[in-house]
């Protein structure tokens, strides 16, 4: 189904809230323009996608993080893709995964963000939360997408993407 045949009502975002802070913020809405966005700048549309968002806060992630990467610390943001999709090449561009049905979206896979350490650092950085949340929504779908920046050609590959995908956005490069 094409994207413009596509219901526009389905969300692209399976979110769950465990901080009521992220609630009142208005993270829904950001979430859906961010990871919509982050498709759309790669040429793949909304509709059937999913993508599993919890917001929480930083005792949690720090779990998280604790139990999948060893690092009992708080982070930003984490993300667990569904499959692997990076690239076969360092440098160069992963697959693009083909959506599923509106009614059977294909999952991209899971991602969690937490809230004391994006207003830290938006505060730290002089930006705007909500610039800074969208930046790290798009920077964890691309993650999803398999994009990586361990390697620096990887690294160049996917900041060019977040980069001009915050443009079409309206925001200015993080970097």
């Amino acid at each position: 189904m094409s994207q413009d045949n596509a219901p526009q009502d389905e969300p692209l975002i399976d979110l769950v809230i465990e901080d009521d802070r992220w609630e009142a913020f208005g993270l829904e809405h950001l979430a859906e323009a961010a990871a919509s966005a982050a498709l759309a700048g790669l040429g793949l549309p909304k509709a059937g996608f999913l993508i599993s968002l919890l917001a929480c806060d930083d005792a949690r992630i720090a779990t998280l993080n604790a139990d999948f990467r060893g690092k009992p610390t708080p982070t930003n943001v984490l993300s667990w893709p569904s499959e692997e999709r990076a690239a076969e090449v360092i440098g160069e561009e992963p697959e693009r995964p083909e959506p599923g049905e509106v009614d059977d979206p294909e999952e991209l896979g899971d991602i969690a963000i937490a809230y004391e350490t994006c207003a830290r650092e938006a505060e730290e950085q002089g930006k705007p939360m909500a610039d800074h949340v969208t930046h790290l929504i798009i920077h964890a779908v691309l993650h999803l997408l398999g994009y990586d920046h361990i390697e620096d050609e990887d690294a160049t590959l996917m900041e060019a993407h977040e980069v001009r995908i915050l443009a079409s956005m309206g925001l200015s490069d993080p970097y």
